[in-house]
């Protein structure tokens, strides 16, 4: 069973974090939606609180195995599903391997597209650092740029929160990771077939996931929602809460044809 937070009650809407993260990043979100659904935030494989597993780490399908388990032991049936970054890969495959799970889909600064030569090879690059330099120096540097770079100091208590979580993160599990993440298969053509509602939250200033990446995916659903972030780069839940909140709650809505207000 993976570590995982639960509030409220209600239909089940899952929340999977990125890389270097833990289900913390989710808990003011959750707060703002806990009265009408049942949030579960789960850490994923080797994330968070939990230790590294070589196995469930060795590939995004892998970790998404691992996801589906812990899922039907808390008794999930069905669910939305929305993934940060790595945890938008996580929700594509869960996505893939188990469509009767899923009712909606929320890519949350995050893609169907693999990985292009260039990113494999910064992939493998920041694979090496690692092993050379430890997990302090690299986090250290990597989670500041992941925020909109002019809002960096208002922002400074929420980088330090997220560098604090990633500095916790096992070394082992973030080379696995960084490889899964490398080798994962492009998951465009299940993004097309999709019969549930997709959304995409999307930060203008996201060096990790750009604008025009996103733009080449976000028409692609049967049916999508988009919200694009002014001055945001890859870190909405904490750069834009109320803008981030609100969007989801619609989405959800959509997808669980509720009734409630934003």
């Amino acid at each position: 069973m993976l570590t995982n937070t639960c509030y409220g009650k209600g239909k089940n809407v899952v929340f999977l974090h990125g890389f270097c993260e833990s289900k913390e990043i989710w808990s003011e979100l959750a707060e703002g939606l806990k009265d009408n659904y049942r949030i579960i935030a789960l850490d994923l494989p080797g994330f968070g609180d939990n230790g590294y597993n070589e196995h469930d780490t060795s590939s995004i399908e892998n970790m998404a195995k691992a996801v589906h388990d812990s899922l039907v032991l808390l008794k999930v049936d069905t669910c939305v599903l929305i993934g940060h970054s790595l945890g938008g890969y996580v929700a594509l495959a869960l996505a893939k391997l188990y469509p009767k799970l899923v009712q909606g889909l929320g890519l949350f600064h995050s893609t169907a597209f693999a990985d292009s030569e260039e990113k494999k090879e910064a992939r493998n690059k920041t694979a090496r650092y690692l092993l050379e330099y430890g997990v302090k120096s690299f986090i250290e540097p990597f989670v500041p740029a992941l925020f909109y770079s002019r809002r960096r100091k208002e922002l400074a208590s929420s980088i330090e929160q997220v560098i604090q979580i990633g500095l916790k993160t096992p070394q082992e599990t973030i080379v696995a990771v960084t490889y899964a993440m490398r080798d994962r298969e492009s998951q465009i053509e299940l993004l097309k077939q999709l019969e549930v509602p997709v959304l995409f939250i999307i930060g203008k200033e996201d060096t990790a996931v750009t604008l025009d990446k996103s733009l080449e995916q976000c028409h692609l659903p049967k049916q999508s929602l988009c919200l694009f972030l002014e001055e945001t780069g890859h870190q909405g839940m904490f750069e834009r809460p109320q803008e981030s909140l609100a969007a989801i709650k619609g989405f959800l809505q959509l997808c669980l044809n509720t009734n409630l207000q934003l």
